[in-house]
């Protein structure tokens, strides 16, 4: 009788804690385009809900909150290990300022862009979402007739903290996203 109230107990600890879990990650990856421009492997990613709302009441109180996007560029290789070319991190962060009541989007690794400040909180995740003209290689860098793609591993998180117990209490968020294969030549 004792076990049998033992597993009861365990049974319903265990519901509790399936259903503290978040059904989906609000972080993700709409736009994952990979171009071959100017003779450069080019890649443009569009993040939805970046800001979730377990980040909202941090931000509001001067919290700031990171973004970091790992963007690797992959070879396939058939019937062994695909390879690992190139990776490029990108970072930014989103800070409010309680007294003026605006919102700063900074970049502060693998890109150099200027500080974006608004009062709009739209506008502010808009230009913390959208990373455009990330230049990965020069296309002669690769072999013509290799089969290449993209993946994307992002996160989003209070004060740039993403561990397991952020991501529990809804104050961290990351997804993974992996582009179509591609080559640089024509295939016929």
């Amino acid at each position: 009788m004792r076990a049998l109230r033992l597993l009861s107990h365990l049974v319903v600890a265990a519901l509790a804690l399936a259903a503290a879990v978040p059904a989906r990650a609000d972080l993700r990856i709409s736009d994952l385009d990979v171009f071959l421009n100017d003779h450069e492997v080019t890649v443009h990613v569009v993040l939805l809900g970046t800001l979730p709302d377990g980040l909202h009441e941090g931000i509001q109180s001067g919290i700031p909150a990171h973004v970091q996007l790992v963007i690797e560029l992959w070879q396939f290789q058939r019937l062994l290990p695909d390879r690992m070319l190139i990776t490029k991190t990108i970072e930014r962060t989103l800070t409010y300022n309680v007294v003026t009541k605006e919102f700063k989007v900074a970049s502060l690794k693998g890109e150099t862009r200027p500080i974006h400040t608004t009062r709009d909180v739209r506008d502010a995740q808009r230009v913390l979402s959208d990373i455009r003209g990330v230049k990965i290689t020069p296309a002669s860098a690769l072999d013509p007739a290799a089969v290449i793609y993209v993946r994307v591993h992002a996160a989003t998180a209070l004060n740039g903290e993403n561990t397991f117990v952020a991501r529990m209490n809804g104050t961290a968020e990351q997804t993974t996203r992996q582009s179509d294969y591609r080559t640089i030549e024509r295939v016929q």
